[in-house]
């Protein structure tokens, strides 16, 4: 394995995390065009967010994605419009936009999640990480810094 100085091991560090993530993104967004899916990543990513927050207002689902309620009501608009999701004002509080997802958009997550369990098990496979504790600790602390 080659060794690296702190500045090198910086760079190679950097150029690894955007390889990896746009690669991912390119590869899932294909995968979903390949099934008929005419959807941005982005959309499926707000999608995703929408089902997993505790109470899909639109200001939670923002923060969740780490956007503003602007850029979401962007998205939302358009996920309406393909019929993907509901919004509605809630009834206690009309200050309040509340989202929510149609069978539609429940079948494209289940494509992301199938998308998503196919890439690990490959991981898993290709690389034998089960055997590799430290590589899955790092990727424990670099979520723990991004989350940040």
């Amino acid at each position: 394995m080659k060794k690296y100085n702190r500045e090198q091991s910086r760079e190679v560090i950097n150029e690894l995390l955007v390889e990896i993530f746009n690669r991912i993104l390119a590869i899932e967004g294909q995968n979903l065009k390949d099934k008929g899916i005419k959807l941005s990543m982005s959309e499926v990513h707000v999608i995703e967010a929408i089902k997993v927050v505790d109470e899909p207002t639109m200001s939670n689902v923002a923060k969740k994605l780490g956007i503003t309620i602007g850029s979401l009501t962007t998205s939302i608009n358009t996920l309406f419009q393909k019929g993907y999701v509901t919004r509605e004002r809630d009834s206690e509080d009309r200050r309040k936009v509340v989202v929510g997802l149609l069978p539609k958009a429940l079948d494209v997550l289940s494509e992301h999640d199938a998308f998503h369990k196919e890439m690990i098990d490959s991981v898993f496979l290709d690389l034998e990480l089960e055997k590799d504790e430290l590589l899955i600790e790092s990727l424990e602390k670099l979520s723990s810094y991004f989350k940040k």
